[in-house]
């Protein structure tokens, strides 16, 4: 089996804008046109050329040699690219994103370029490849409820939002969904696969509202990139906490929605960080929380745990393996080692500023969550390798006084990170080049204990 070394958590490849050599494409438009020229430049090495019709954002954080060096990372994991193929487009207002389907020597990737209103790039990502159309779960019946475009934040950090409403007069139950890492769609999309769509459709099939957005990293990360002084002072609480609390108060705002009765679910990154949403959020009166696959240890030490079970799993660890096994060693070692006097560095270690592991590191997820008075739901996947029954048996044990009465655990034996049933070891393969959708007993487990959840809540209130 080949080996992909994927960042923290979500199998996904991410780097700055690039952009490149004409590409006269037949039958395409100006934007498909200028998509395909970016990756033309970068197969021909035109760095120089690829910034071409960057935005001013995008150029300032973005030169020759850093898309140089982007496209060197992408191509060491991936193989030589090999040639363009299919395109398609996508709105997210106010910007207009081109999706490159490219063959490369180890495997497919979409390459995605984000077009602003004057039709320069604004953002660049790879990202796995859509092979096959997302479908929608067997288990959603779409004749039972409608959704809406909704706006999640305010001030310079509003987010699209999808509000699936069950149909019928209401008040409903509802459910936020809060992201794992990485730059996430409202979706969580993922190759073919959509798993907060699937959550989203599944539960209002059972008449519970479920409100997703887009990450506020996917929307803004070029003006996240482009202003330093805040790119530097980056944690989690400018990544997901902030914008998790934002859509509680718009689920409170929307009259189909019962306020007493509105719910928080986190996966991954999201349910590491459901003690603090909770703290933070102690004056919402959210009735309860759901953490799905949530981590409890150090961020860096699971990513170098990932590391080395993706390198051994074809039985082989070879040169090139150790040498990326010890590079992510060093920097976890720099990671413990931060201290607050380094906080002026503009260092990023594993991706992520100074800031954001110091803000991680002073987090305990398992001695924060016994604060929680609410109802909590834990959900793991026996077969999940990113997030592990390590992780489950630590809610567990931090949890046990109230389990009983406040608290259930839910653990699936044949379950990956993404909820996706399969069998023997999971693999990154699992959630990039298979489709599938959320088993239907975890939709079930879920609306069971929400509905379950909802009236002592509304009752003891806090």
């Amino acid at each position: 089996m080949r080996k992909l070394f994927g960042l923290f958590l979500v199998m996904v490849f991410l780097c700055t804008g690039l952009a490149g050599q004409d590409s006269q494409v037949t039958g395409e438009d100006e934007l498909v046109a200028k998509a395909r020229y970016v990756v033309g430049a970068l197969s021909a090495n035109n760095f120089k050329g690829a910034i071409r019709d960057f935005d001013a954002t995008m150029l300032k954080v973005a030169s020759p040699e850093k898309m140089a060096e982007a496209w060197k990372m992408v191509t060491a994991k991936v193989g030589v690219f090999k040639k363009q193929g299919a395109a398609r487009k996508e709105q997210q207002t106010p910007y207009d994103i081109v999706f490159i389907t490219c063959e490369f020597e180890k495997e497919m990737l979409d390459i995605r370029v984000t077009f602003d209103k004057e039709k320069h790039i604004a953002g660049f990502h790879f990202v796995p490849a859509q092979l096959e159309p997302y479908q929608p779960p067997a288990y959603s019946s779409p004749g039972l409820f409608e959704e809406k475009d909704v706006t999640v934040g305010s001030g310079e950090w509003l987010l699209p939002g999808t509000l699936t409403i069950p149909k019928g007069n209401g008040p409903f139950p509802a459910l936020v969904l809060v992201h794992g890492s990485g730059a996430n769609d409202r979706d969580e999309t993922l190759g073919s696969n959509k798993p907060f769509q699937d959550l989203a459709w599944g539960l209002a099939s059972r008449g519970i509202a479920v409100l997703r957005y887009e990450k506020r990293t996917r929307v803004y990360g070029a003006k996240l990139k482009g202003n330093l002084e805040f790119a530097n002072s980056l944690t989690v609480r400018d990544e997901t906490t902030e914008d998790a609390l934002a859509a509680v108060l718009l689920l409170k705002t929307e009259k189909v929605i019962d306020p007493k009765k509105i719910f928080v679910l986190g996966h991954s990154l999201g349910g590491m960080l459901i003690p603090r949403i909770a703290a933070d959020g102690k004056n919402l009166d959210i009735a309860g929380f759901i953490i799905m696959a949530g981590a409890t240890r150090k961020f860096e030490d699971m990513f170098l745990e990932q590391t080395n079970y993706i390198a051994g799993l074809d039985g082989v660890v070879s040169e090139d393996d150790k040498k990326q096994v010890a590079e992510i060693e060093k920097s976890v070692k720099k990671i413990k080692a931060l201290k607050e006097s380094d906080l002026q560095s503009q260092e990023m270690i594993l991706m992520a500023p100074v800031s954001y592991w110091l803000d991680l590191n002073e987090y305990e997820p398992v001695k924060v969550v016994k604060d929680i008075r609410q109802p909590i739901l834990v959900l793991q996947g026996a077969r999940d390798y990113q997030v592990t029954t390590e992780d489950f048996e630590n809610w567990k044990k931090a949890l046990s006084p109230s389990a009983g009465k406040n608290t259930d655990f839910k653990l699936y034996p044949m379950l990956n990170h993404l909820f996706f049933e399969g069998e023997g070891k999971s693999t990154p393969a699992e959630y990039m080049k298979i489709r599938k959708n959320i088993a239907e007993y975890v939709i079930n487990d879920i609306a069971e204990w929400l509905k379950k959840s909802s009236e002592p809540v509304s009752k003891s209130g806090k």
